[in-house]
């Protein structure tokens, strides 16, 4: 199966799974949550095993410290996953507002004109979308992650299929590629 292929594969899958995202942002969110509780728990053995490795007392208590908080969440999370959607999608909005907040700010600072426009649309549009989740809250709970995840897979297989589209993945010198023979 060559690269095209694969690309082509992926930007699809990712593309069905984005509408689908879309289409139930409720389950979507629910899924989201689940992946990342999941994500925590992980996270959070792994930090511990590490914690126990790692020499220096600081660091050794530190890391178990944010493995121990990790397998918390996760567990939390697990056991309530709609209360757990909520705290994501506050965590969500508060992240945007900062963001926003500060792409507005550096896009003031900024001494070289060329890029103020870019950034500081962009700084607005994260703000927008942070006030946006807090006005609609806690309703926008059952759906901001699902039609985040959405967009991001919708967008990543957009970009698959791109690069399907600009040869078959390998680049020119590239071991495989045919300016080698």
């Amino acid at each position: 199966m060559t690269n095209r292929i694969l690309w082509i594969l992926m930007g699809l899958l990712a593309i069905v799974g984005g509408v689908f995202a879309l289409a139930n942002p409720f389950a979507a969110s629910l899924a989201a949550t689940t992946i990342a509780a999941w994500m925590f728990l992980i996270i959070g053995v792994l930090e511990l095993v590490a914690g126990f490795r790692v020499s220096g007392i600081g660091a050794k208590i530190w890391t178990l410290l944010m493995g121990a908080l990790a397998i918390y969440l996760g567990i939390t999370i697990l056991n309530n996953p709609l209360q757990g959607m909520v705290t994501l999608t506050v965590m969500v909005a508060i992240l945007f507002a900062v963001g926003g907040i500060t792409k507005i700010v550096l896009a003031l600072s900024l001494k070289d004109r060329r890029f103020f426009w870019p950034i500081l649309l962009s700084g607005v549009v994260t703000l927008i979308l942070a006030v946006m989740i807090f006005t609609n809250f806690p309703q926008s709970a059952v759906s901001v992650l699902g039609i985040l995840l959405g967009v991001q897979l919708i967008s990543d297989g957009v970009g698959a299929l791109f690069m399907a589209m600009t040869g078959d993945g390998q680049e020119a010198g590239a071991p495989g590629s045919e300016s080698e023979a």
